[in-house]
């Protein structure tokens, strides 16, 4: 099955259902995370990915799963760069099972 809408990248979940709603701002949040500003900024704003790092960070801080966090970015990479990426020319190589 096919998704025609893309998915959501998870800096933009991180903002509207995590900090937001706590009223918790960059530069706080980046303090509890124990990194720079620039780096949760560049995330809630869709020019970062979630690390495997930032994904433990996030999912101690927000009591969630890094599995959580990691499947959210792996969906949001797979979907753009299927979209980016011709496979036609690619061939199958068969193997022995």
């Amino acid at each position: 099955m096919k998704r025609e809408m893309p998915p959501v990248h998870p800096g933009e979940i991180l903002k509207k259902m995590y900090l937001e709603p706590l009223k918790i701002g960059v530069t706080e949040f980046s303090a509890i995370l124990g990194v720079g500003r620039r780096t949760i900024s560049l995330i809630i704003n869709g020019h970062s990915g979630v690390s495997a790092e930032m994904a433990l960070r996030l999912s101690k801080a927000l009591n969630t799963t890094p599995e959580l966090w990691l499947n959210m970015q792996r969906d949001f990479d797979l979907w753009y760069a299927g979209k980016k990426i011709e496979l036609k020319g690619i061939r199958r190589i068969v193997t022995a099972a």
